[in-house]
């Protein structure tokens, strides 16, 4: 069933994340709703165990600090079973004190407030603690590993921390207009400090990557993976920042290597682009032509016909001869190229002279001619343009010239002009420059002092286990894909969401249907935000980092992984409705509760997509754009594997960002895909041409490329492996710790801090020291006074 309409755009807005509220209301699986009053009545308790009252907002300041503090110290102890129940009024303080509203609005402030109140006392920094205590917790490791099927039950207490973590995040993530300036300076040192290692501990971030190691292992298996992804991807995104600070960080970079602004961002531009019409089947042909034929006059039908033949302007002047019915033949006309003759030719320009007064209501749609796009130049592609011609009509060249015209013709003079025009100079073009210069050079182009943001912080953090944690990412998309059949040797990613006991009714089993189907999705929307957003981090931070995250993704099988999440039927997975409203958090905890019918369960949401898995297909898109992007050794990997078929399929999705990303792949893979392949999708090459950035060096229509020699394409990946590892060997070393190679550092020639230095000596040098000592000291006979004198000669 086609979920999606195909007569209007999708009025999705991609943005970092979905709606606070969805967001929040994502972390909660519906199995875990009998637990939320659990947290109610442990508040209750713990309250009259230390003598306050049982309602927060029956306390007052001072009864509230008190009820803070009591609650750390009880957080503090050791034994599981007395610090629980405080662990869970903590997570009822975030929830927003549910039991004590009545509307939805009021739940939000009260967890707002209450996030940014309990952060101040440390509670954040407390719960950071207990998470890595419970790591550690092997007895909940031994039971798992012992029960034939792991559920929910297992993991109650990690669950209940990872909640709390995550609200915390979440909420101070999000800022509001109602924040006052103590709450605005309390969210910038939660972004600093999440940023940082807390108490000695590794990065929050790198906890939770080792989480996700330790569940694709085996050795956690009761680890609550969907809560973990999430908590990691929102870390993420606080600690390195979102679209917004991307834009500055590139801006800022850009203007310090002396570089111009950015001419146009995709987000922006695709804001303002419609989709472009799905390419049509061979059925959907046959049947629009059906159609036409029993729905139009035989006459008319046969000079529509006949002017399809024609010149574009002779079907102009014979609508110019019939006034009365120009505006309907028109659009009849423009209707009968653009289903059938588009898919076996582009459509031939429209005429310059001004068309006729009746054709005003159309003139917006003909006269937007202009491309979306400002042209790029790159370099290398000048370079080459110069070589060629130099070749051609000198007989040399010169290299890394691009002033030197001498010799030739006056329109290359006015070609290279144009280039140069929209020559575009990346940040990875003058990193990579940088560090050809350093290898090259290492004694004269020293290292520069590298500024430890939070992107570098990260990066160093994680390098030893990227390639570990990269493996892990996709195993668990590859679980969580709607194409993948459940095997027994795979890994459980249902292990937070199965109940104790199996569901006996008709409507319990549906909710958990829904509820199975809705976490896999959400396990592939944070999968996909956590790499996608550390690449784009990494590739402005510095290319080699970037590269290096890439190749892993690459040798994991990244690539053909993201390919077979495409192979479905994308429209039924873009428009699921694996939600259920009424019991989303908080609103089954608020007000008045609906009775559950088959009715309710199958309604779901009203809209006309799944904005989590439309997020999820253009992050997805955009991961396989940065993989693949000028490495021919990849576009072929998308050649041997098909994905032509598979990502015209989900042109069908009416939504001008996602269309741009498929439209991308496509262009660079056409020179491969042969002459008879793009001669049947002319549909295809003209949406590419209208849509896509022109590279006006580029061929990629004709397949002329001479950079596309297949001899080329494993050396290119191994020279990029080698430069990676020049990069890491002189910036780091195994313990991603920052250093300076010790091979380009300055002598000692300080005698007491060389004399000073403690110095190892070898087993085979002590048992032979006596000997050494005859031969080199007193055996050896040293004229000191000649040795003085020539020292100042």
């Amino acid at each position: 069933m086609n979920l999606c309409p195909e007569s209007t755009d999708l009025d999705f807005i991609y943005a970092d994340t979905d709606e606070h509220a969805n967001e929040i209301a994502e972390l909660y699986s519906y199995t875990e709703e009998p637990e939320f009053f659990l947290q109610k009545s442990a508040f209750e308790f713990s309250m009259q165990l230390y003598g306050l009252p049982d309602k927060w907002t029956a306390m007052t300041d001072a009864q509230k600090e008190q009820a803070v503090f009591r609650l750390l110290d009880t957080i503090d102890v050791s034994v599981r079973s007395s610090r629980k129940p405080a662990v869970r009024a903590v997570l009822y303080l975030v929830q927003g004190c549910f039991g004590e509203c009545s509307v939805l609005e009021t739940q939000a402030q009260f967890t707002r407030a209450n996030v940014f109140f309990l952060y101040k006392y440390g509670m954040f920094q407390a719960f950071v603690q207990l998470l890595n205590m419970e790591i550690e917790n092997s007895s909940a490791s031994t039971s798992a590993l012992r029960k034939p099927a792991v559920c929910l039950s297992d993991s109650i207490d990690l669950r209940i921390i990872l909640n709390v973590l995550y609200t915390f995040v979440e909420v101070m993530r999000v800022p509001m207009d109602t924040d006052n300036e103590d709450m605005k300076q309390v969210r910038e040192v939660f972004q600093k400090e999440i940023a940082l290692p807390l108490f000695g501990e590794d990065l929050l971030a790198h906890t939770l990557f080792n989480m996700v190691t330790r569940f694709c292992s085996g050795s956690a298996p009761h680890f609550p993976i969907k809560k973990i992804l999430l908590l990691l991807w929102k870390t993420i995104l606080v600690s390195l920042g979102g679209t917004e600070e991307l834009k500055n960080l590139k801006s800022q970079y850009r203007a310090e290597a002396n570089l111009p602004p950015v001419p146009d961002e995709t987000i922006e531009v695709t804001k303002t682009m419609r989709a472009a019409s799905p390419p049509a089947s061979a059925a959907d042909l046959i049947e629009a032509q059906q159609q036409r034929k029993n729905n139009r006059p035989f006459k008319r039908q046969q000079s529509l016909v006949k002017q399809s033949s024609m010149d574009d302007s002779l079907a102009y002047q014979d609508l110019e001869g019939d006034r009365d019915t120009v505006q309907d033949d028109e659009m009849r006309y423009i209707e009968d190229h653009q289903t059938v003759e588009d898919e076996y030719r582009p459509p031939t320009p429209r005429p310059s002279s001004p068309l006729p007064n009746s054709l005003s209501d159309n003139a917006n749609i003909i006269q937007n001619k202009g491309l979306p796009w400002v042209p790029k130049v790159r370099t290398k592609e000048i370079d080459n343009f110069l070589d060629h011609t130099r070749m051609k009509f000198v007989g040399f060249q010169l290299q890394n010239d691009q002033t030197s015209v001498a010799g030739l013709p006056l329109p290359i003079h006015e070609g290279l002009k144009v280039l140069k025009q929209h020559m575009y100079i990346s940040l990875a073009e003058v990193q990579t420059k940088r560090e050809d210069e350093i290898s090259k050079l290492p004694l004269s182009k020293k290292e520069e002092y590298i500024p430890q943001t939070s992107v570098e912080i990260l990066y160093h953090s994680i390098l030893p286990s990227l390639p570990q944690y990269m493996i892990a990412l996709l195993k668990i998309l590859l679980a969580a894909a709607p194409t993948s059949k459940a095997k027994t040797e795979s890994i459980n990613i249902m292990a937070d969401v199965l109940p104790e006991e199996m569901p006996m009714t008709v409507i319990t089993s549906l909710k958990l249907g829904i509820d199975v189907n809705r976490h896999k999705e959400i396990i592939v929307k944070a999968i996909s935000g956590i790499i996608l957003l550390l690449l784009k981090h990494l590739k402005i931070n510095h290319i080699y980092q970037f590269e290096y995250m890439s190749q892993q993704l690459m040798f994991a099988n990244c690539i053909p992984l993201v390919l077979k999440f495409f192979n479905q039927n994308i429209m039924s997975y873009v428009g699921a409705k694996n939600t259920i409203s009424v019991i989303d958090f908080p609103v089954c905890v608020i007000g008045e509760q609906p009775e559950l019918t088959e009715e309710t369960l199958e309604m779901g949401d009203q809209l006309p997509y799944c904005w989590r898995n439309l997020f999820s297909c253009i992050n997805l898109l955009r991961l396989l754009n940065k993989l693949t992007k000028w490495k021919h050794s990849r576009i072929m990997m998308l050649v041997v594997f098909k994905s032509a078929p598979i990502l015209k399929r989900a042109l069908k999705v009416k939504h001008a960002m996602m269309q741009l990303y498929v439209l991308k792949l496509l262009k660079m893979q056409t020179k491969y895909l042969g002459r008879q392949w793009r001669k049947s999708n002319m549909k295809t090459m003209t949406a590419i041409y209208q849509k896509v950035r022109h590279r006006l060096n580029d061929d990629w229509a004709y397949g002329n490329d001479l950079d596309a020699r297949p001899w080329d394409f494993q050396a290119e990946e191994f020279a990029l492996q080698a430069s990676i590892n020049r990069f890491h060997n002189r910036r780091y070393d195994r313990s991603g710790t920052q250093y300076t190679d010790p091979e380009y550092q300055a002598v000692d020639n300080n005698v007491l801090s060389a004399l000073g230095r403690e110095i190892e000596l070898t087993g085979d040098f002590k048992y032979h020291y006596e000997s050494w000592v005859t031969r080199e000291v007193f055996q050896l006979q040293t004229d000191w006074d000649q040795l003085l004198n020539s020292q100042y000669l």
